[in-house]
């Protein structure tokens, strides 16, 4: 077991863990710390802890000392020092005629390094830019491309929720978000509706997701035969976050498979409903409403992981 403190060198950015030595340190103070970029100026975001010497990713790297009022005016200095930067790195982008979109930059805490942020729709040849660019800051120049999830969070912006964008805020990480959450939680799956304002997936269809999947495991599918209160029934939708199922009661079933359903829609607690079997039966909304009858097919489970509205109710 190792003694730990958790910080972080930008707001909701990836906390890393720094040996604290015997600095009398706590959550919300200021240190100086030694990193990979080299001497940087951080926040105390976890105060002192013990850990596993197998969690930590890399060499546990020391604390220097606490930041006093130099160090803070320093680094004050450095961020407006860096919006000067910003500025003149976009006129010498501009003058060589680079394709590139300029977000943002940093210097290290020792000014031994300036960092430019940008985007760029494929590779950008800038080694002509970084050698003007160290002929006027007199430093090391290092151009990192970004992402436009990172743009985003460097950025910051307010999210189709009217909140300002949780990357930004308070999200320290990106996790994997994929068009399967978006589905099992029986969301539109229009773009513009999923799609945060970097144009990929919100990073918020992983916030319940695995709730829904949780929920959804002990629910019927749309197809199953289900035994309910008032008789055995085909179930057409399914609530996940009532636990209600939505069903037509089986009114008749020939030897051929052919079901006649009732004409009603009822809806019951899944707490009440009991799957019949495993038989699915393959049905489409304009064969229902036409005929009232359905086939009957013993299917696969992977048949009906995919309907869509065209090809089958699904959950409401």
């Amino acid at each position: 077991m190792v003694n730990v403190i958790g910080v972080r060198f930008k707001r909701a950015g990836k906390i890393y863990f720094f040996d604290p030595k015997d600095f009398d340190v706590a959550k919300g103070d200021n240190v100086i710390v030694e990193t990979i970029r080299g001497v940087e100026f951080g926040k105390v975001v976890t105060g002192k802890e013990q850990i596993e010497e197998n969690d930590l990713v890399s060499p546990l790297k020391p604390v220097i000392r606490k930041a006093d009022d130099d160090d803070k005016a320093k680094h004050l200095n450095n961020r407006e020092k860096a919006q000067a930067a910003l500025v003149t790195c976009q006129e010498k982008i501009a003058a060589h005629g680079l394709k590139m979109k300029l977000i943002d930059a940093e210097y290290t805490f020792d000014n031994n390094k300036v960092i430019f942020y940008f985007t760029a729709d494929g590779r950008v040849d800038f080694r002509e830019l970084v050698k003007d660019l160290a002929s006027v800051f007199r430093t090391r120049i290092e151009l990192r491309q970004i992402g436009v999830r990172d743009e985003a969070k460097m950025l910051n912006g307010i999210g189709q929720c009217g909140r300002r964008l949780c990357c930004a805020n308070w999200l320290s990480e990106f996790i994997p978000v994929s068009i399967k959450m978006a589905k099992d939680q029986n969301l539109s799956l229009n773009p513009t509706k999923i799609s945060g304002i970097c144009g990929r997936l919100m990073c918020c269809l992983r916030y319940e997701y695995d709730t829904y999947k949780s929920l959804r495991k002990q629910m019927p599918r749309v197809g199953d035969t289900v035994k309910t209160p008032d008789g055995e029934a085909l179930v057409f939708g399914i609530n996940i976050l009532k636990e209600s199922v939505r069903v037509k009661l089986i009114v008749n079933k020939d030897k051929e498979g052919e079901l006649e359903l009732g004409e009603d829609f009822l809806e019951f607690h899944n707490r009440v409903v009991i799957r019949a079997n495993r038989t699915r039966y393959n049905f489409t909304k304009k064969m229902v409403e036409k005929s009232g009858t359905v086939q009957l097919q013993d299917q696969d489970d992977s048949v009906f992981e995919n309907l869509t509205e065209d090809e089958g109710f699904i959950s409401e």
